[in-house]
């Protein structure tokens, strides 16, 4: 018998692709004896990019060996869904990580957005290739940081320093919800590095910047809030 992998992509009316199925070759198995299987990851959350003004989902699962599963809004409703087909419904899926699209504010309003993913309890539900049921949940908060002020120097060297301030506080326009920053995480290029909420600055090892094309080159600081949502402003600098 041969096998394909059939992908769904399906809208919320807005261009923003929040469903993917892999369409099964049956429907999945009636559950097992011995009750359900906690995923070991279930996360939903933002990502604003302070810079392009656009935001987007994200989402985040793993688990031992599912072949089916599904993520609900608070009101019940299905957003995403996925089914194995051939070897992946026999030998079963674990980690998976997707991106909603994200489109621009100037174009999609904002509240228009937001209301398409409410706050509250999302509910993961799925199927075991063992027939039992496999689940978790994430608390989705629109509590979305804003986006670090940035800046760059390259001394002597190559000695590369990227500094941002404290972030406090959502963007101008989005919802007054109290903004706790978890951690900050740097990328420059391949390298990257995740810090404690309370530092401002990080130290580009020479040896990096060195291996570095002479020119102009990007880097990015997010804030990440304790929610999980994420926010990530651009910056430049030159070697």
């Amino acid at each position: 018998m041969k096998h394909k992998l059939l992908f769904s992509l399906t809208t919320l009316g807005i261009g923003l692709s929040v469903s993917v199925v892999l369409m099964a070759a049956s429907a999945p198995p009636p559950a097992a004896a011995g009750g359900e299987v906690q995923l070991s990851i279930s996360r939903i959350y933002w990502e604003y990019n302070a810079s392009a003004n656009d935001l987007g989902v994200h989402v985040s699962l793993d688990g031992e060996d599912w072949r089916a599963l599904k993520i609900m809004r608070p009101d019940k409703s299905t957003i995403f869904q996925v089914f194995g087909k051939g070897p992946y419904a026999q030998l079963g899926m674990t980690e998976l990580f997707f991106e909603g699209a994200e489109p621009s504010l100037d174009e999609f309003p904002l509240p228009n957005l937001l209301a398409k993913f409410p706050e509250g309890e999302y509910e993961f539900e799925g199927r075991t290739v063992g027939g039992q049921d496999i689940e978790g949940e994430a608390q989705f908060s629109h509590a979305i940081p804003d986006g670090p002020k940035v800046g760059a120097v390259v001394g002597p060297m190559n000695l590369l320093r990227i500094e941002w301030a404290p972030v406090t506080s959502p963007p101008p326009g989005f919802p007054n919800r109290p903004i706790v920053i978890s951690g900050y995480q740097v990328i420059v290029e391949s390298f990257q590095v995740t810090l404690p909420p309370s530092a401002t600055r990080v130290t580009v090892p020479p040896e990096f910047v060195a291996a570095l094309a002479p020119g102009s080159h990007a880097f990015e600081v997010l804030a990440i809030e304790q929610s999980g949502n994420q926010t990530l402003t651009e910056g430049t600098f030159v070697k």
